[in-house]
């Protein structure tokens, strides 16, 4: 059996979605803008991930360390995030879109719940696209709420508690690391790193990382079946 899975149609990409703040400063504006901003590519990504073969698409969008970020700044980082669950209701329905927020809620604004709680009833039957928007969300605070509710410690019980796992993760603003998200989903995931903002990431960057990703081999631990010609030769 082949240890290649490059050729599957339907990929799980999670992408840390970094660079709105300083988007905005570049161009003399404040970061309150480049979160707009970056809510608007939110949009464009959405659209675009089916075409690209994307099944399952999870964006972090607030992490629970961003609380300790500027009042201001978080205030309106989560008002975009109602505006958003509100404004993308009709849209994520008409599209097919299953919304659902990952992370912990008892932090969040009871208005802000009740829009999430609005948008995944409204959703809930989409099949097109799995979105799932990480809010107020930790890896490693998803792995111990996992293990502390299962019922057996196994990896399948809490891969089953955590979600699928991720093929493609993608950071964009040129920072290198996984920064808390998806760390469990993503023991395999494939990892693209670039210089493109949040705010100016479009359809052809997803595109370009998903051809990326097709065209490397994961092997999860394995060596690749190299043909008996190619063993031959080498024995040679």
């Amino acid at each position: 059996m082949s240890v290649y899975f490059t050729s599957q149609s339907t990929l799980h990409v999670g992408i840390i979605m970094d660079g709105n703040g300083r988007w905005a400063l570049a161009r003399g504006l404040p970061r309150a803008a480049g979160h707009r901003a970056g809510v608007e590519t939110v949009g464009r990504i959405v659209e675009a991930a089916p075409p690209a073969g994307i099944g399952i698409l999870t964006l972090f969008a607030f992490s629970s360390d961003n609380w300790r970020r500027p009042a201001a700044e978080v205030e309106a980082l989560m008002r975009l995030l109602a505006i958003y669950m509100a404004k993308e209701t009709p849209r994520c329905v008409e599209q097919g879109v299953r919304l659902e927020v990952i992370g912990r809620r008892d932090r969040l604004a009871t208005g802000l719940c009740a829009a999430i709680s609005r948008v995944e009833a409204a959703t809930a039957h989409g099949s097109r696209l799995r979105l799932r928007i990480a809010v107020d969300y930790s890896a490693r605070d998803a792995i111990l709420a996992a293990a502390r509710g299962a019922s057996e410690l196994s990896l399948d019980s809490l891969g089953t508690a955590l979600g699928p796992p991720v093929d493609l993760l993608i950071r964009t603003g040129g920072e290198r690391r996984l920064s808390d998200f998806l760390l469990w989903e993503c023991a395999y995931a494939e990892l693209v790193f670039t210089r493109t903002m949040w705010p100016d990431f479009g359809a052809q960057d997803l595109a370009a990382a998903v051809r990326e990703f097709r065209g490397r081999e994961r092997r999860f631990g394995a060596v690749p079946e190299a043909p008996v010609r190619l063993r031959e030769a080498w024995l040679d």
